[in-house]
């Protein structure tokens, strides 16, 4: 079985605070989406608030999986492909 082409991790050493990573199969480095819900503490403009994180971390994930199936060629024989549907959101 394959590895799925697009994950994402949640870090969150400290309550409140943490960030997203989107990972990639095929080796490209991960895209970070880091945030922070004390206000506070988001003084660093690329900071995001937590819910803000959690909805555009999938969205980049959702649109790098649709790009992978779309340059995905079918195998010979025209069987059904073997890709797993869906996002793996692993909490570490």
């Amino acid at each position: 079985m394959a590895p799925t082409p697009v994950r994402i991790r949640k870090h969150e050493a400290v309550p409140q605070t943490g960030s997203y990573e989107v990972c990639f199969a095929d080796g490209r480095a991960s895209v970070y989406f880091y945030w922070d819900d004390m206000p506070g503490r988001r003084l660093a403009p690329n900071l995001l608030t937590g819910a803000e994180a959690l909805e555009q971390a999938p969205a980049l994930a959702r649109a790098e999986l649709a790009r992978y199936r779309k340059t995905k060629r079918p195998k010979a024989g025209g069987g059904p492909s073997r890709i797993r549907s869906g996002l793996t959101i692993a909490l570490c």
